[in-house]
């Protein structure tokens, strides 16, 4: 786990003063005052690997030159190709219908979580969980402050919530059938592609793979399905036993699916 501290971005004002003072205490963290510094100064300063920074426009964890922020561009997109009848194969694999209920296990920055909340609409219901709390006061705060123009986007974002929790307790807790699915997108056993947005991720994330014994009380908690998304190809397919997989033909992630219709042991 990485250590950061809480500051602002230089021009920020009274109100992203206390936004900042208010997120480092609920983070546990030190709240460090600007000064005019650079975030490298801070971090060396501080001895620290990261800084989280609230801005008037948003909230973001700088981490080795890289930022690390909520941002629905990506759901966006895809909610777009949903509206113009184009396959979502995560959906595909869900067999996701309005009226849904999902529990995403691994949140991250929120996509896949803001794609099913629109699927599932208001009769449906989203719930995601992050075991970092860095990662989950950022995307509270990052919906919290998305004011897209798309009202479907806009409504989807506000329908998920954000539960900052480790899913192996989380799933444990509950009774069977609390969710009609239920999805896990760790960090992959190696990368796919580069991206920018992802590089702080790998720092931050929980790296654990998805246990056969988890995989178990997600099979009972979910009322149709078990989804895990990995890179096309993974062993980790073969190491859960999901033989069933859904994806596009030519993309680089697939979708190991556990239908659990009728039941689970």
């Amino acid at each position: 786990m990485i250590s950061y501290v809480v500051t602002t971005a230089h021009s920020a004002g009274y109100t992203e003063s206390e936004k900042a003072h208010r997120l480092a205490g609920a983070l546990r963290v030190p709240f460090v005052p600007r000064d005019d510094r650079s975030m490298a100064e801070i971090t060396h300063e501080h001895a620290v690997d990261g800084v989280l920074v609230v801005s008037r426009h948003r909230t973001s964890l700088f981490v080795s030159d890289q930022e690390f922020f909520f941002h629905p561009g990506m759901a966006a997109l895809r909610i777009k190709a949903l509206l113009a009848g184009k396959t979502d194969q995560m959906v595909k694999a869900m067999d996701l219908q309005e009226g849904d209920r999902v529990l995403d296990c691994t949140l991250g920055l929120a996509s896949d979580a803001t794609v099913a909340a629109h699927v599932a609409g208001n009769r449906g219901a989203v719930i995601g969980l992050e075991v970092v709390p860095a990662i989950a006061a950022l995307v509270r705060a990052g919906m919290a402050e998305a004011r897209p123009k798309d009202a479907l986007l806009a409504a989807a974002i506000r329908r998920v919530k954000v539960v900052e929790v480790d899913y192996r307790d989380y799933l444990c807790s509950l009774s069977a059938k609390s969710f009609d699915v239920v999805y896990f997108d760790p960090m992959f056993r190696s990368g796919v592609v580069r991206s920018s947005n992802m590089g702080p991720m790998r720092v931050l994330a929980d790296p654990s793979p998805v246990s056969r014994e988890t995989l178990a009380v997600a099979g009972r908690v979910a009322a149709k399905a078990v989804v895990v998304k990995e890179r096309r190809g993974s062993p980790e397919f073969a190491r859960l036993g999901l033989s069933e997989q859904g994806g596009g033909r030519y993309a680089s992630v697939a979708y190991g699916i556990l239908r659990t219709e009728g039941g689970y042991p």
